[in-house]
């Protein structure tokens, strides 16, 4: 007969791991394995959402899937097991017994350590759980599913134990939980219809049908007919705010109401900027780079910075200290499916502009196919947005928190403009400056603007002030 610790050596999980700097939970939003399927040390085997970014992971072992333990779209908690893998497969099966369905397995609890039989381990497979993460915790909602123990291994605990622990809440699959969740409805007040008692999407719109159904109340005296607002597909769509949306959401309200925002604005001719551009493309130099506007704005922005250095500072709210940054990590904000992102450039003051081109073209192309780093998305010190690709003026961006000053980019339009006298049509776009006033004042915004203008207006001073 397999013992337990043969068990325990044989089967592995895989816990979610903290891809970035002390985040907590992450969304699993594709696998790309099934049970069954052959794995190998190094291999992805899903792709999570956190706060951050969006990760791949790879399996750290060799050996066969033998389950999932959660679904596609479910949050998980860091350090949970999500993934079970039979890594001396061919070997002699574990006693077996009936098949456990999935929605079961994910809502019974793991044995109380207290009555397992003296000397047995506390975990059955790979490096196991921690003792602390087998006891489950209070929470105000069902909104992340409890460990799910693989079905295999079940069967031998179940086995050893005598009987199945008894489900402690009503059973329901982690995207019916999540639906529930979404639309406020208390499972347990659920009447299931699925096999074996499990409660099911139907059950869950069945339930929250009658509280929809009446008319909203009037916030007015007079009881005038309203329509009702369906929770359905009909009428509204409920988009769960987590991952990316959900951190930029807080961040910005933390920035917001934290630092003291100013913004100033410029309007500034970039026709010699823009016929730069140009030559620069048909410059031997810069073959295969990513040569436009944006490219030259964010070198301009670095000249500002190195005539202005105090702009590049944080505020330490903790010890009522002013930090000056000695080098720029240059965050570029880049909208994506999954919301807005701000990779950075690494000591983006050091570079050369063909290698700040190189930087920004690969920057760009990780955040489109969704695979910038957490990593990539710290430490930045200023922050360039371009709100002109979407053929906006210009705009009052929010600052990034840590950083003290942020650059908007209008749309570069043809204008009538004075030069040299003449009323001419000059290319033209107005920049927003916003900086957190605790660290610059007035002057010092003004004179970094002015600068950032000033070398886009005759981009020459690229070589004379760098």
């Amino acid at each position: 007969m397999t013992t337990m610790t043969e068990n325990a050596a044989r089967f592995r999980e895989f816990k979610m791991p903290d891809v970035g700097e002390g985040l907590t939970e992450a969304e699993i939003l594709k696998w790309y394995v099934q049970p069954g399927d052959t794995v190998t040390d190094g291999q992805v085997v899903c792709e999570v959402e956190t706060a951050k970014a969006a990760v791949e992971l790879p399996i750290p072992y060799d050996g066969v899937v033998r389950s999932l333990h959660f679904d596609e779209g479910v949050t998980v908690d860091v350090g949970t097991a999500i993934i079970t893998v039979d890594v001396a497969p061919g070997t002699e099966e574990p006693p077996a017994a009936e098949p456990v369905a999935p929605s079961a397995t994910a809502e019974a609890p793991a044995a109380p350590e207290e009555e397992a039989p003296k000397g047995r381990q506390p975990v059955l497979v790979g490096y196991g759980v921690s003792e602390a993460s087998t006891k489950r915790r209070p929470r105000k909602g069902a909104s992340v599913p409890e460990q799910a123990p693989a079905e295999a291994l079940r069967a031998v605990q179940t086995e050893l134990n005598g009987q199945a622990p008894a489900p402690a809440r009503p059973l329901a699959k982690p995207p019916v939980r999540k639906l529930a969740k979404d639309l406020g409805i208390d499972l347990a007040t659920v009447v299931p219809t699925g096999p074996d008692g499990v409660v099911t999407r139907e059950d869950v719109h069945a339930a929250a049908t009658p509280a929809a159904e009446p008319a909203p109340v009037s916030r007015e005296t007079t009881p005038a007919p309203a329509p009702a607002v369906q929770t359905g597909d009909a009428r509204e769509t409920r988009i769960p705010v987590k991952g990316v949306r959900k951190a930029t959401a807080q961040a910005m309200i933390g920035s917001a109401f934290t630092a003291p925002h100013v913004t100033e604005f410029v309007t500034v001719d970039v026709t010699r900027t823009m016929k730069l551009v140009e030559e620069l493309k048909a410059d031997k130099d810069m073959a295969g780079l990513r040569v436009n506007p944006l490219l030259l704005i964010a070198k301009a922005l670095l000249v500002a910075i190195k005539r202005n250095p105090d702009v590049n500072a944080s505020w330490d709210e903790a010890n009522q200290e002013i930090v000056l940054k000695h080098y720029v990590n240059l965050g570029i904000a880049a909208a994506t499916p999954r919301g807005l992102i701000v990779p950075n450039i690494k000591d983006a003051h050091a570079k050369t502009l063909p290698q700040l081109a190189e930087s920004l073209g690969e920057l760009v192309a990780t955040a489109r196919e969704g695979k910038t780093s957490p990593a990539a998305m710290s430490g930045g010190t200023v922050t360039i947005t371009n709100v002109g690709v979407f053929g906006v003026d210009t705009g009052t961006p929010i600052l990034n928190p840590g950083e003290s000053a942020i650059l908007a980019v209008g749309a570069i339009k043809l204008q009538p403009w004075i030069h040299k006298g003449k009323v001419k049509p000059r290319q033209v776009t107005t920049l927003a400056l916003s900086f957190d006033h605790r660290l610059v004042d007035g002057e010092l915004g003004s004179k970094v603007l002015a600068d950032v203008a000033a070398v886009l207006e005759r981009p020459k001073r690229l070589i004379t002030w760098a």
